[in-house]
């Protein structure tokens, strides 16, 4: 459990209801990390992200759920926060139709793809939970 009372800890759980897209970095199967920017619902103890079934990180995750979770800094390089954990595909979590918070922050993202809610969540089937087990940053 990441500690949030912390300096630290604190100003990363504001920064998580302000940030609208985080850094998930997975494992290929040559162990080279692989970055990419995401869309995520965080509620307290994990990310959310909604992905295509045929995409890499899926099958990076199915042979290593090791990954990391890395928060945009500012313009001079600080605040920089790097979550590690443990990712799975979810199918217990909510399509996105039925995510509201998740709908509501990407509502007009969604609408910029030229898709509605519906087809997004078609396209995006794929829910991954990521488990942070430790934050480091500065």
């Amino acid at each position: 459990m990441i500690d949030f009372s912390t300096e630290l800890g604190s100003r990363v759980a504001r920064q998580l209801k302000l940030e609208r897209i985080i850094w998930l970095t997975t494992v290929d199967p040559g162990n080279m990390p692989q970055p990419r920017p995401v869309w995520f619902h965080w509620d307290g103890t994990s990310f959310l992200i909604y992905s295509q079934p045929k995409t890499h990180k899926i099958s990076h995750i199915s042979q290593n759920p090791k990954v990391s979770i890395n928060l945009p800094g500012d313009a001079e390089g600080d605040e920089v926060a790097v979550f590690l954990g443990d990712a799975r595909i979810d199918l217990s979590a909510p399509a996105v139709t039925e995510h509201a918070e998740y709908l509501e922050k990407y509502e007009r993202g969604i609408a910029d793809l030229n898709m509605t809610p519906t087809e997004f969540a078609r396209d995006y089937s794929i829910p991954i939970r990521v488990t942070p087990t430790r934050l480091r940053g500065f």
